[in-house]
């Protein structure tokens, strides 16, 4: 039986073209990275999440979400993991309209926050290196489904 609050992130399964842009790492400034993210269920309980970027002259980089739930915590969980062998456990919240995920580890903070629509997800990636006093954009990523 599906969860039923698991239920709510059901709008954001499917195929999407994804963009990351206004990166600070990212040399022009203005260079765009094309990509590709599937989401799609795992059983009755997770969503997994796994993108794809670069090509031509970009890396090539992957990274997995899977999205779940702690029903006694009455709040959404995230687990991330990329092909540079980082692992990272983020708190989530999501009402069909705002996508937020967040983390307070002791290396950073981090959160990405977005805007969802039924075809399209607008987001920003953000990161703070004084406990979330200041913040600073890593980068913009858009959704399109396909």
């Amino acid at each position: 039986m599906r969860n039923t609050e698991l239920e709510k992130l059901d709008g954001l399964v499917g195929r999407w073209t994804t963009t990351l842009s206004d990166a600070w790492f990212l040399e022009p400034p203005g260079t765009t990275v094309p990509g590709m993210t599937a989401i799609e269920w795992l059983g009755e309980s997770f969503l997994v999440v796994r993108s794809e970027f670069g090509g031509g002259q970009h890396a090539h980089s992957e990274m997995s979400l899977v999205l779940g739930r702690s029903d006694p915590n009455d709040r959404f969980v995230a687990l991330y993991h990329d092909d540079r062998g980082v692992c990272r456990q983020y708190a989530m919240t999501f009402d069909g309209g705002h996508w937020t995920m967040a983390r307070e580890d002791p290396d950073f903070h981090q959160r990405f926050i977005a805007d969802v629509d039924k075809d399209r997800i607008v987001g920003r990636w953000e990161a703070s290196e004084d406990a979330g006093k200041t913040w600073r954009k890593d980068f913009d990523l858009t959704f399109e489904r396909t």
